[in-house]
């Protein structure tokens, strides 16, 4: 599996200039020819709301899974989206939030009446990627952390019984 789906290697000759503007769209060209052919596809479906597939994105023995956000995944209380662009995202668990616990609460999320047709679909490709990782014989499944830098808030609140005042640039 890559994109998300069944996929399978092909040989391709194209000339110089296109495997460089190919490359410019992204390193890997097969990934680049899928964006291109997914953008035509998604031009062609106008008005359609049909929401992109999870896939998993291999580099050597590794993989990961990329998402493009749902509300109902990032809705979910133990999970949070980390941006990577393009509109797509890492998922990233919480200490306490098992990927067992994930594709539970996803399974829970695709029964629900409020989940679109879209995100259903979605997020049921998502469950069956974790599905098939649990039961594979090939793949093992891992947990892994990724640092995540969130911003505080800007304002301090002023000490009791002082007067705020605004920062200069050199003082901060």
């Amino acid at each position: 599996m890559k994109y998300g789906r069944a996929s399978r290697a092909v040989t391709l000759t194209l000339p110089e200039d296109v495997i460089e503007r190919l490359q410019a769209i992204d390193e890997d060209l097969g990934r680049a020819i899928v964006s291109l052919a997914e953008r035509q596809a998604h031009s062609r479906r106008v008005g359609a709301a049909r929401l992109r597939q999870p896939e998993v994105a291999a580099y050597g023995n590794h993989a990961v899974i990329v998402v493009h956000p749902a509300k109902p995944l990032g809705r979910l209380p133990g999970v949070q989206l980390v941006p990577i662009g393009s509109g797509r995202a890492l998922i990233s668990l919480a200490p306490h939030y098992s990927v067992q616990q994930l594709e539970l609460d996803l399974r829970d999320a695709i029964d629900r009446s409020d989940t679109a047709a879209s995100e259903r679909e979605a997020l049921t490709a998502l469950a069956a990627i974790l599905r098939d990782s649990r039961r594979s014989r090939r793949v093992t499944l891992e947990e892994r952390t990724i640092i995540v830098l969130e911003s505080k808030r800007s304002r301090r609140k002023p000490r009791p019984g002082t007067t705020h005042r605004p920062q200069t640039v050199q003082e901060r």
